[in-house]
């Protein structure tokens, strides 16, 4: 027995007893007596025995297993995601199995395929930056798996979703910059074919409006990724501006370090030359000097949540849950890179 997988009907022979005797000993059944369960976890431990989870998932019709899509792992938002989805997961009995589409629609399809083969319980998902269509997620809701999207969701697409209000997160921190006597207030963007990053544009928008101060459409700057490149090319742009900027609300943290960065290197004094603002709370948001100001999006309790979300489905299905929207408060965290006062 000692090269081949111990099986219950093994122990079954070795204690002479019933194989569903010994199975339901090994899940604490309370039709087995504390005697048994201590006899039969003994000679399990002694023998080597591991319970067979796909025989299990069979017979339970379940695979206590959670898919989850993220556009990107390195990204400190969706790693943040990742641990709420986990933590939650873990401390009720689920799996979780993580795929990243590198926002690529072509790789997310393909992960799409194997999480129906891999026969997972649930899926979650932030969609990539090229999916505008979203007919292959249908695949998953036929085939009855429970289905909650998060951040980056769908607007035409019945599913659970798990969001923040990002128009009025934008409308907050462009507010702040005014209030901190900012008048010519520039914004670095996300592409426009996500919607997250047009709501943050629009948010930023009407502030300006509601404050009665000019929207320079020259000082809006559309970046592909919001990487910390792109924020660079973003920054020196605006040093080439005749207009005399004195404030900037980046639609991410990256960018704005750069902003930071690249005017500091310009001898311009921050804030009291120029103000700025980012959004995540990423950990190098309190590392950059001046300390960056910033929304703190939640990312920890959306994975919670949506998690939370996948489970109730999962285990209660429940039609009334399959198409909820809950939207997560954010905060605005006031550091010195905007502090005039």
């Amino acid at each position: 027995m000692k090269n081949t997988r111990i099986t219950l009907k093994d122990l079954a022979k070795e204690l002479n007893l019933s194989a569903s005797t010994i199975s339901r000993a090994l899940v604490n059944h309370p039709a087995i007596s504390e005697a048994t369960k201590k006899i039969v976890q003994k000679k399990a431990d002694e023998l080597g025995f591991i319970p067979n989870s796909i025989a299990a998932s069979f017979r339970m019709k379940r695979t206590q297993t959670i898919g989850v899509i993220v556009p990107r792992i390195d990204i400190h938002f969706h790693s943040l995601v990742i641990s709420g989805i986990e933590e939650f997961a873990y401390n009720n009995g689920y799996n979780v199995t993580i795929f990243q589409s590198k926002d690529s629609l072509k790789r997310e399809k393909e992960i799409i395929k194997i999480l129906q083969n891999k026969m997972v319980d649930g899926v979650i998902v932030c969609l990539g930056i090229e999916t505008q269509n979203c007919d292959h997620f249908k695949k998953i809701n036929k085939s009855g798996i429970p289905l909650v999207f998060y951040d980056r969701v769908p607007t035409d697409f019945d599913a659970n979703k798990i969001v923040i209000n990002d128009f009025e997160s934008a409308y907050l921190a462009t507010e702040h910059l005014i209030k901190n006597g900012c008048t010519t207030i520039g914004h670095i963007s996300g592409s426009q074919t996500t919607n997250i990053f047009k709501a943050r544009l629009e948010g930023f928008k009407a502030a300006l409006k509601k404050h009665h101060l000019p929207i320079e459409e020259s000082l809006i700057l559309f970046t592909k990724n919001l990487t910390y490149e792109e924020g660079v090319a973003c920054a020196e742009k605006y040093l080439e501006s005749p207009l005399k900027l004195d404030g900037v609300f980046c639609a991410n943290d990256y960018t704005a370090v750069s902003v930071i960065q690249v005017f500091r290197k310009a001898e311009i004094k921050i804030p009291e030359e120029i103000a700025i603002v980012g959004f995540s709370n990423y950990p190098i948001s309190r590392i950059i000097e001046p300390h960056l100001t910033t929304i703190n999006d939640r990312a920890f309790q959306m994975g919670e949540a949506a998690t939370k979300l996948l489970i109730r489905q999962i285990e209660e299905k429940d039609d009334d849950i399959k198409s909820e929207t809950i939207t997560l408060k954010t905060e605005l965290i006031v550091r010195e890179s905007s502090s005039r006062n």
